[in-house]
């Protein structure tokens, strides 16, 4: 069966009850798609942890080098990565026990969405999540 991504109603709420955000390839540089996403979900409200080994910081968050070094609950793993890595990925983030495996707008693997489903993730895939957060909830997420 081909992968359909869940409802939007569902979608709203998995945005709404998600405060920690870790970005898997968020860029330091800021003309890179990822760095504009992820700061326009901080300025929503999200904190926004950044998964890239070769920085220190971003967005005024420490980075990780991996999901795994996180020290505290994620609620989405957001994912700027070529879809041939994402299945590892989803692996660390089923590990972790995030709620969701957010894969970006063109990014597409069957095999890391049945890996995070059958670990209980929710997952998304081939979605901006800025655009679906400023679709499901324009106001912000305590007044939708």
């Amino acid at each position: 069966m081909a992968f359909e991504n869940p409802p939007r109603d569902q979608i709203r709420e998995l945005l709404k009850a998600s405060s920690v955000i870790a970005v898997v390839g968020l860029s330091d540089n800021p003309d890179r798609t990822s760095h504009m996403i992820a700061k326009a979900m901080q300025q929503k409200g999200y904190r926004i942890i950044p998964v890239n080994p070769g920085a220190s910081s971003i967005l005024g968050e420490r980075c990780y080098g991996t999901l795994a070094e996180i020290p505290f609950k994620v609620d989405i793993v957001n994912v700027f990565r070529r879809s041939e890595f994402t299945p590892d990925i989803a692996r660390q983030a089923v590990a972790i026990r995030a709620k969701a495996l957010w894969l970006q707008l063109g990014v597409v693997n069957e095999t890391a969405a049945r890996v995070a489903r059958a670990g209980g993730l929710t997952v998304i895939m081939d979605r901006c999540i800025k655009v679906e957060d400023s679709i499901l909830l324009p106001n912000g997420k305590g007044r939708n």
